[in-house]
């Protein structure tokens, strides 16, 4: 029998919603600890399954989507989009050949570089780690001193922080915008209100509605045609009456949108994976 497989390191509030969606729709689902699982020549599930990566690790995630697809098994999502959003320059880069709106930003290979691409960006702007996730190990730098020190540390911290990706600082305001996208279709938004220039609901943010209007609803359908996917959530700023992108996440969390906007989120995601698995 065809089963939806949802795949997890970390079982979290969204793979039990996942799962009792699936449930409430009667298609056959069942939740599988990646870290359970050895990988080799033949597939641990049949092709006709679908399976729907929801690892904690970005990496363990694409790795895991490679193999199964190489056996011929549907992942949502698929592997080459875990790519794109699981790099935020090579996000920044599908965004800009795409001409969909989004902050400034440059990538320098060493300390020194960075800080001379951040003089000519301007300050203050935001260091992030081109791979992450929850606002962690961001930086904002209002200055040449500060940047010289946060570059020094983050070449001490090992490959992945030695490419330095810099994005404009948006004055914003005090929120921003988490919208989802389920197989090219905008479900519904929230705004992200915090005192602090981090406004994550993992770091506190305060989650309200926001309705979709025509201008989001097509920023949103531009940037699912370009990086694609069955499952994107997209954070956005507005800065002078316009809409920019600022990171695409392949396996964003849902739980605190799911009662501000009164969508079902879990419930969408479900059946646009089963949707992908194979016909016969």
């Amino acid at each position: 029998m065809p089963t939806l497989r949802i795949l997890f390191t970390r079982l979290r509030v969204e793979e039990k919603l996942l799962r009792e969606a699936a449930k409430k729709q009667n298609i056959p689902c069942e939740l599988m600890n990646v870290s359970d699982i050895w990988y080799g020549e033949k597939p641990f599930c049949g092709t006709d399954d679908v399976v729907l990566a929801r690892c904690v690790s970005h990496n363990q995630n694409e790795a895991v989507a490679q193999i199964l697809e190489s056996q011929g098994i549907r992942v949502v999502n698929p592997s080459s989009v875990m790519a794109v959003c699981g790099n935020k320059l090579t996000t920044s880069i599908a965004l800009a050949k795409a001409g969909i709106g989004q902050p400034k930003f440059r990538t320098a290979f060493s300390p020194e570089a960075a800080v001379e691409a951040l003089e000519e960006l301007g300050y203050p702007a935001v260091c992030k780690p081109v791979s992450g996730s929850w606002g962690r190990l961001l930086a904002k730098i209002n200055d040449r001193e500060a940047a010289e020190a946060v570059f020094e540390h983050k070449s001490m911290l090992g490959a992945i922080h030695n490419t330095f990706y810099i994005q404009e600082y948006i004055e914003k305001g005090d929120y921003d915008v988490r919208a989802f996208v389920v197989s090219g279709d905008p479900i519904c938004a929230i705004t992200r209100k915090s005192a602090h220039w981090i406004t994550n609901t993992a770091r506190g943010g305060a989650a309200s509605n926001l309705p979709l209007d025509d201008e989001i609803r097509s920023v949103l359908r531009s940037v699912h045609s370009a990086i694609g996917g069955e499952f994107l959530a997209v954070d956005l700023f507005r800065k002078e009456g316009e809409w920019l992108v600022n990171e695409v996440n392949d396996g964003g969390e849902f739980r605190n949108s799911i009662e501000p906007t009164g969508t079902d989120i879990p419930a969408a995601v479900v059946r646009a994976a089963w949707e992908r698995r194979p016909s016969r």
